[in-house]
């Protein structure tokens, strides 16, 4: 008994996004009897995207083709401001095509590979949370950069154009935040030493392929969309809902990512009110912030935590005040 209930509390941990979608859905079900309208509450046209870009990821992550270019950009690196600039704009640049999270998933152990390397375990905190910005931000250029991009554009069939249009003024006042922060690095001396070959094997290439897709997370989306179905069902939830979100779609989109990440928050806020363009500007500036804003956020923790336990406190601290000041800006560019 006891091994089932720390197992089942591992898996919480392990998956607490999913976990708590699937018993909220559940909850919901006891006030809207299960019925073939929980069929039509799912945006299957999400889910079939987002699966087909996450094996499209894995494939390209399995090839290592990421890796391989940065690889070859640091045979030229001959400075800490260069080192730690090249780590930073990969996570930008890769973000736009393979998502924030598994850009942090590749780029985060690398990073901290490639700084002890030279000795400069002092600069992983701050490269660390500069990266996982510039996640955030490349996210934005694209809307297919991360999940709650997708959910915003399968639901407001906005064109990339639009999308990209929309969200460009943020990208570029974030990336000039970013600019500053790299230059203010200081421009010390290091030779890297050289780096292991990356081997590739074809060897079970789509078994790989098709076991690292996430399937708990196309789980969440589905748990997410009878939720918010079902809360639109209920009355009460409906009027209240409606009441906050509507004509506050932006701050409304800030404060539900701080809370519950801005995947959730998408779905929640997109089931509710139809002004698309508010909701996608406050989910993608909701994404700076706590640590739980974006999933991609929590997955630069757990890679610095199990490397340096030690850096726990101090990178918080860092992460938080840098999101922070980066937050109130963008939200004084949507007052402008």
């Amino acid at each position: 008994m006891n091994n089932i209930i720390d197992k089942s509390f591992n898996f919480f941990k392990k998956e607490i996004i999913f976990s708590i979608s699937l018993i909220l859905a559940i909850i919901s079900c006891f006030f809207v009897k299960p019925s073939v309208n929980y069929f039509y509450y799912i945006n299957w046209q999400t889910i079939s995207l987002l699966f087909v870009i996450m094996v499209i990821v894995e494939v390209l992550k399995n090839l290592a083709i990421f890796e391989r270019l940065v690889r070859k950009l640091l045979t030229k690196i001959k400075n800490t401001r260069g080192l730690v600039f090249v780590l930073v704009f990969t996570c930008f640049f890769s973000s736009i095509f393979i998502t924030n999270d598994i850009s942090l998933i590749i780029f985060v152990p690398f990073s901290i590979f490639a700084l002890k390397k030279v000795d400069r375990s002092d600069l992983i905190i701050l490269a660390i949370s500069l990266q996982t910005i510039a996640a955030n931000i490349g996210c934005m250029v694209l809307p297919i950069g991360a999940p709650h991009n997708i959910v915003m554009y399968t639901v407001s069939n906005i064109s990339f154009e639009s999308f990209f249009l929309l969200l460009l003024p943020y990208i570029v006042v974030s990336i000039l935040f970013l600019l500053i922060l790299l230059f203010l690095i200081p421009s010390d001396d290091i030779a890297l030493p050289k780096m292991y070959k990356i081997e590739f094997t074809s060897k079970n290439f789509f078994k790989r392929v098709f076991l690292g897709v996430d399937y708990y997370l196309l789980l969440t989306f589905i748990a997410l969309f009878i939720l918010v179905g079902n809360l639109e069902n209920i009355s009460f939830f409906s009027f209240l809902f409606k009441k906050w979100i509507i004509g506050n779609e932006v701050f409304c989109g800030v404060i539900a990512s701080q809370v519950i990440s801005n995947v959730p928050a998408a779905i929640l806020l997109s089931g509710f009110s139809t002004n698309y363009e508010a909701i996608i500007v406050g989910i993608n500036i909701g994404g700076f912030g706590t640590l739980i804003a974006s999933m991609a956020n929590l997955i630069s923790y757990k890679i610095l935590v199990r490397e340096y336990n030690e850096f726990k406190i101090k990178y918080l601290l860092v992460f938080t005040a840098l999101n922070l000041v980066l937050l109130i800006i963008l939200l004084g560019i949507t007052q402008w």
